[in-house]
């Protein structure tokens, strides 16, 4: 594009002048693509876009109609869209849709940014919004976070979600797992794991998959017995329509559930097979009835395979967007390092103002409302965006102030 620079601060300036001064990075780029901008080039310019667009939002409004009608030219006069894009297939009954953390810590910004699309739809159409802990890695669970996502998202999401335990419905995931190895859609797999990999590099279907749906369900019970397979003896696999012959290896006979005997901060002992992420997502989503779905574009290669579970249940597969990741070049989101960190005492707890938890936003005087700005600004893009700490709580600050 010619004169690039130009182009953005005019948009930016259309769209300030008309939004009480705040201009929205998602409407500039759609306006932008209107003078030929293409969506691989948006990541290139990103970083100049939020520069010019936090420059004309820290102008008085007079500021900017002023400067304005001097780009005005500049502009395209079709229609550039505002707000949230539409979503398709949209019933009158509204939308349902989730966000589904791990409690291996409290939110922090990257959570905000991603659930707060789902949920700013489900108040655009109505309809349902689930909060949904998703805790079958008895691995790799916080116990705090229970509470701590409770009361974060009742306070991040207007009191409007319903929250869901995933851990307390495993008696769901065992029934749907019963009734796939009846339709002889799974099996169970006891190759040692490095001799599964073999097979997956050579194309070659695993001996495990010939056994019928009887002796299956003889070994699905085994791996459930406490005396029966120990921990890594035995995995339930799904039968993929095309075996090893998939181009993509992720959707070769993927894992759906294994033994592990380690205790469960709320079940304990009580369970020892434990659902995989890609079985207790789809049966979840299946059961809520999910009919929109908004994920980070590193799960594609789960969507797929949840998908090949819905068909085998001749289930509706739900609408789903990617989100490009966002990386910030000095700042840690991992809950896990700022959790050693405050163990260590680099940090006085969850809320300290230096950690980009939810907890401590909330303490400074952050608002519920100026992360859902943020997140209707970057709306659904599959674009990654990288950002340091200082311009991301300048856009921030510019959205919690209106």
């Amino acid at each position: 594009m010619k004169d690039l620079e130009s182009k953005i601060l005019a948009y930016a300036l259309k769209n300030a002048v008309a939004h009480n001064g705040k201009a929205v990075q998602g409407a500039v780029i759609s306006g932008l693509f209107n003078d030929g901008l293409k969506k691989s080039e948006v990541g290139k310019y990103i970083k100049k876009i939020s520069k010019i667009i936090l420059n004309v939002n820290s102008l008085s409004v007079d500021e900017q109609k002023k400067d304005f009608e001097k780009l005005k030219t500049d502009v395209s006069e079709r229609e550039v869209r505002e707000g949230l894009q539409e979503l398709p297939n949209v019933k009158k009954s509204g939308v349902i849709m989730r966000f589904a953390p791990s409690p291996s810590g409290p939110m922090h910004i990257g959570h905000a940014m991603t659930a707060c699309l789902s949920f700013l739809y489900v108040k655009k159409y109505g309809g349902k919004f689930y909060v949904r802990i998703e805790d079958t890695n008895p691995e790799n669970i916080y116990e705090p976070s229970y509470k701590m996502l409770k009361q974060e998202s009742k306070w991040l999401f207007d009191g409007i979600a319903e929250f869901v335990i995933q851990s307390d419905r495993m008696k769901i995931y065992y029934k749907y797992a019963k009734n796939l190895i009846k339709k002889n859609a799974v099996y169970v797999c006891t190759c040692p794991s490095e001799k599964f990999k073999e097979f997956v590099s050579a194309k070659k279907n695993c001996p495990c998959r010939k056994f019928s749906a009887k002796e299956n369900l003889k070994r699905w019970e085994k791996m459930l017995a406490k005396n029966g397979f120990k921990d890594g003896e035995a995995v339930l696999r799904f039968k993929s329509y095309e075996g090893m012959k998939y181009k993509n290896p992720a959707l070769r006979d993927f894992p759906l559930a294994r033994i592990n005997t380690h205790e469960h901060p709320r079940q304990k002992k009580k369970y020892r097979v434990w659902p995989l992420m890609n079985l207790s997502v789809a049966v979840d989503d299946i059961e809520m009835k999910m009919t929109h779905i908004i994920r980070a574009k590193d799960h594609i290669d789960n969507a797929k395979r949840q998908e090949l579970i819905y068909k085998i249940l001749e289930k509706k597969i739900p609408w789903t967007g990617f989100l490009g990741r966002y990386k910030f070049k000095d700042m840690e989101l991992s809950a896990t390092k700022m959790r050693q960190e405050i163990e260590q005492g680099k940090y006085s707890g969850w809320d300290d103002e230096k950690l980009p938890t939810l907890a401590s936003l909330k303490k400074q005087g952050y608002k519920p409302s100026g992360f859902w700005k943020f997140a209707e600004q970057v709306g659904l893009s599959e674009t990654d965006k990288v950002m340091d700490k200082k311009e991301y709580f300048k856009l921030l600050d510019s959205f919690n102030r209106v």
